[in-house]
């Protein structure tokens, strides 16, 4: 189905004769459009357009679908792009940290928890699965023919955490060598990646100039709830005022963050280009681990990031993707239960002992960054497909 998401293309597709079905999506359409009321629509779909009420029926009477935004809520039932930090973001005032709760996202957040993740409304249920849908369709069109390579977390790691860095060093490097880094959108590990990303268009060392501008706590901060911080926004904030992206810088430092409103306590991070929010954790979590097909790397983190080992390891075993990509443990005393961190857990040696042979030589632990690229690059899925059945 052909997609449409300006005015221009809807134009000519509405005057073109023996015209494909469309899925028509966000455009403005209010004026008066005296084609349609004569065209033949079967097969389209209008999805979160805004239509004049008088319209709607036409367009449904010559046989198009049209799926509005709902009055109920704010965010939009279809998106055609994935969100931006502006789109976001507005509403927030640098300059007063607890203006995050008039932001957009703080708004969709606070419409998600009266509205509860169970035993929803049929119209609320069916409104966030179709936005989530649509994230999903601009996730993909997002990373056509890119190399996805995803960093795995987690969320309490510190600013000042030396993991911190060595994340963000690692990310910067990886955008450099021309892969598309994403992650679970939110704080610590996850923002590192980002924040690396972010610094593709500058220097190493001014990348290391935002980690000291931005890792300072308040006094009597809670240790491993940095995003609880007043000003953790703020901080954020200053150092993409400090290094600002123009168009160009942008393309060069893309990457993808897909957070979820079922964590939405925690804001998004601020310093990736592009960011696929979903409300369905579920989706999220399984769709990002499947699109990074170049590998994954799991640095130190708790319960969620053990998950996601186990979850990837079971989309490899079962090659759910077409291929087997490569697992990476970052942090060798850490996944090997030998760190002095009250959290650390022996994975390595599970993963080990439960791995295929498929990918099971993917697989590999390390504390090496060069390593890691080493082995990120050498990867080529073509060697690496699931045999047909």
């Amino acid at each position: 189905m052909l997609q449409i998401n300006n005015r221009r293309d809807f134009d000519a597709w509405l005057i073109a004769g023996g015209r494909p079905s469309a899925a028509i999506q966000g455009i403005d359409l209010r004026e008066n459009l005296p084609l349609l009321k004569n065209t033949d629509l079967s097969g389209s779909i209008f999805l979160s357009c805004n239509i004049a009420p008088d319209m709607v029926g036409e367009i449904v009477k010559h046989g198009a679908i049209v799926i509005p935004d709902s009055p109920k809520y704010i965010f939009h039932t279809h998106k055609s792009t994935l969100y931006s930090v502006d789109e976001l973001f507005a509403g927030y005032n640098p300059s007063d940290p607890l203006s995050y709760e008039n932001s957009f996202d703080h708004k969709v957040y606070q419409e998600y928890k009266k509205d509860g993740a169970l035993n929803l409304p049929l119209d609320t249920r069916l409104f966030r699965r179709l936005h989530d849908h649509s994230i999903t369709n601009a996730l993909f069109n997002a990373i056509d023919n890119r190399k996805v390579v995803a960093i795995m977390g987690g969320h309490g790691m510190e600013r000042q955490d030396a993991y911190y860095a060595l994340i963000a060093k690692l990310s910067r490097q990886l955008t450099l060598d021309g892969y598309l880094m994403v992650s679970g959108g939110g704080p610590g590990a996850m923002e590192a990646t980002h924040l690396g990303a972010y610094f593709a268009s500058y220097s190493e060392p001014d990348l290391i100039e935002a980690i000291h501008m931005i890792k300072p706590r308040p006094e009597g901060a809670e240790p491993n709830k940095e995003y609880k911080d007043p000003d953790w926004l703020a901080r954020a904030w200053r150092v993409r005022e400090k290094y600002p992206l123009d168009a160009a810088q942008e393309k060069k430092s893309m990457s993808i963050g897909i957070p979820t409103w079922f964590y939405g306590h925690e804001p998004p991070a601020a310093f990736a280009t592009h960011i696929a929010k979903y409300f369905a954790n579920s989706i999220r979590e399984d769709g990002l681990l499947m699109i990074a097909q170049y590998g994954v790397i799991f640095s130190p983190g708790n319960a969620g990031t053990r998950q996601e080992i186990f979850q990837d390891a079971a989309q490899n075993h079962y090659g759910t993707s077409g291929y087997y990509s490569p697992m990476i443990l970052l942090g060798t005393d850490y996944w090997t239960g030998q760190s002095k961190d009250q959290y650390s857990y022996p994975v390595w040696q599970l993963l080990q002992e439960t791995a295929s042979p498929n990918y099971k030589k993917l697989m590999s632990i390390t504390d090496d960054p060069a390593d890691i690229i080493k082995q990120i690059k050498s990867y080529n899925p073509a060697e690496h497909m699931k045999p047909s059945s």
